[in-house]
């Protein structure tokens, strides 16, 4: 495996902040969306279930306690909304005004102004930061408080004033513009279409955006009158990519052959989709796959007027038909709904698979990263092999946290960050490992950033001084085990004494005597490191020791691997240059070194293979 496959990493060095493409914008703008819906999503869970439960026609229907669902629908989730909205811009100064400002255009209309209020809580924010950023040197002292009361009431007031008169009537008429306009799509029965461009702006992170930004809301909006949505299911169907990860199970090869099953659990039952996004990277004809599993599933859902309470969150079917209204006819086209979904996807995608000759798939990583290229997602960083080890392992000194920042902060972010937490932990490393939504990074001091690829242009841009990793798939990167080297190798240089800077061993090569600490009974297994790509002459080496092995009737296995995939034990001798050996003790402190000018035939190597158990 290549060892710059599937990571970038930047040094903290200063650099000016750039300006950000077409695609990061849309999914800034998206992000922005649903970063006011996402830390929201309890309070919409609990609605639906209130509604499912509760209602006439509910699971167990009861007058008194479903009072509760109009005032949440119009006050309760319209107002958080609003305040998360306005945080983003000022923190909870920002949140209260923002939802001062959204009463104007919630009681100035008769539906529910989810879209009024992810206008009016930024506004509201950004209105009183630009007002504190004016007056913040104006003020006397001891008058703050006061100020600071009455002006935060002052604009908020005004706020919903405009808010009453001017942008609940405007996105009334909008709502109702945009309500007409899905309403006219069903009838016509084109609402499936909507997956032919919803599926592949999943796949390049705008899944909640779409979603959470535009769906939702639209689909609040349809359940408060009807009982239910279909739009909860255009983005959550975990039906299009199941079918992909069960083609890869079935005729996959070598990693994404082998790593599907588990991934299958994660999206179908854990619904985190984002475990699915990289198999479909790694073949862009398998676009094809998920928009036929998509038109597929909501053509179906559509035919059999399927429709949720409220939108699942995570997209597992379990939440899906935690969402389903107390319908048998809605249970049974909902789950009919993703079967066909996943066959459809699954047919295509099987077609594709089989008919492919090639053998790039034979490793999900490699694939990952030849994708990550084609899609320019890393251009704004530089590899982390570019640098010597050691100079890599210098720019982790100043590390004391690490945050996996992905577009919503949760799912595939928070795994990730647990992964990496426990191997942290294992390792003895004292070190925080958090997860964020991208919006919310701040250019902290010590900061490791991990995030996808497709987001790595923005992390760049909110942390422009930190250490950066961009990966392309949070569940599965073989970079965190080299995260916890490059931590474990500072820690020890940090900790070793002056004297331990001395070199390894000495590096002339005319005795054929072997190194005093060498212990050669333990060794099972011997390691030619390539250095700086001389990866031909390690290879020679390589097979010319596994035929002096051979012949000498050892049972030792000969390898040759990257510096970053040698285990640390003693069982493990490693053959390799003096140059190589120096950032083999900065990372290692367990693997035995032998150190020899000459790879393919030092004199050392008879009396090494001599001793060999």
């Amino acid at each position: 495996m290549s060892e710059n496959v599937n990571t970038t990493a930047t040094q903290s060095a200063p650099v000016a902040k750039k300006k950000l493409g077409v695609k990061a914008r849309v999914q800034k703008f998206g992000s922005a969306l649903s970063n006011m819906v996402m830390p929201n999503i309890g309070a919409f869970i609990a609605w639906g279930l209130i509604t499912a439960i509760f209602m006439a026609g509910g699971w167990w229907p009861n007058a008194g306690l479903a009072k509760m669902i109009q005032p949440m629908v119009h006050y309760l989730l319209p107002l958080l909304i609003a305040f998360t909205g306005g945080t983003l811009f000022a923190g909870h100064r920002g949140g209260v005004v923002g939802a001062i400002a959204t009463m104007g255009v919630i009681v100035g209309s008769t539906i529910p102004m989810f879209i009024g209020a992810m206008i009016m809580g930024p506004l509201g924010g950004w209105c009183i930061k630009k007002w504190d950023d004016a007056i913040s040197d104006k003020v006397k002292s001891g008058f703050e408080m006061l100020v600071n009361n009455f002006s935060a009431g002052i604009i908020g007031m005004l706020l919903a004033i405009v808010g009453y008169y001017a942008i609940g009537p405007l996105v009334a008429g909008a709502s109702a513009l945009m309500a007409a306009g899905v309403n006219w799509i069903i009838q016509m029965k084109l609402l499936p279409l909507a997956n032919v461009f919803i599926e592949p702006a999943k796949i390049l992170f705008l899944n909640n955006a779409i979603n959470q930004g535009i769906l939702t809301p639209l689909g609040i909006q349809a359940a408060a009158s009807a009982g239910k949505s279909i739009l909860f299911l255009l983005e959550p169907d975990p039906g299009p990519g199941l079918g992909v990860l069960l083609a890869f199970a079935l005729f996959g090869k070598g990693t994404a052959k082998a790593s599907a099953p588990s991934a299958i659990i994660i999206q179908f039952l854990g619904g985190i989709h984002e475990i699915y996004f990289p198999y479909v990277l790694m073949k862009p004809a398998l676009f094809l796959a998920v928009i036929a599993g998509g038109v597929t599933g909501t053509a179906t859902f559509s035919i059999l007027n399927v429709g949720l309470r409220s939108t699942p969150s995570p997209g597992s079917i379990i939440s899906l038909l935690l969402m389903s209204p107390k319908s048998v006819s809605n249970y049974i086209g909902l789950v009919v709904g993703v079967i066909l979904a996943t066959l459809a996807s699954f047919i295509v995608a099987a077609i594709i698979l089989k008919r492919d000759k090639s053998t790039d798939t034979d490793d999900l990583a490699a694939a990952q990263g030849k994708m990550s290229d084609m899609k320019g997602g890393n251009t704004a960083t530089a590899s982390a092999t570019d640098a010597e080890p050691a100079d890599v392992i210098a720019s982790y000194k100043d590390v004391d946290h690490i945050i996996f920042a992905c577009d919503a902060g949760m799912g595939s972010s928070a795994m990730g960050a647990s992964l990496l937490r426990d191997k942290v932990k294992k390792a003895g490393i004292n070190m925080s490992v958090t997860n964020t939504a991208i919006s919310n990074l701040k250019d902290e001091p010590g900061l490791l950033v991990i995030t996808q690829n497709e987001l790595a242009d923005r992390a760049a841009q909110k942390a422009p001084h930190a250490l950066r990793l961009a990966v392309d798939n949070f569940l599965s990167s073989p970079k965190y085990d080299q995260v916890v080297v490059n931590l474990k190798a500072r820690d020890q240089v940090s900790d070793a004494p002056a004297s331990a800077a001395a070199e390894p061993q000495a590096t002339t090569d005319t005795p054929d005597a072997l190194p005093a600490n060498l212990d050669l009974s333990v060794v099972d297994e011997i390691v030619f490191v390539h250095h700086d790509g001389h990866l031909g002459t390690a290879t020679m080496a390589t097979s010319l020791m596994k035929d002096r092995v051979k012949k000498a009737n050892k049972h030792v296995s000969v390898k040759n691997l990257g510096i970053d995939e040698l285990t640390d034990s003693n069982s493990l001798l490693v053959v390799s240059s003096a140059e190589a050996a120096k950032n083999l003790k900065t990372r290692y402190t367990q693997v035995q070194v032998l150190i020899t000018d000459d790879l393919l035939s030092s004199p050392k190597y008879d009396k090494m293979v001599s001793e060999l158990k």
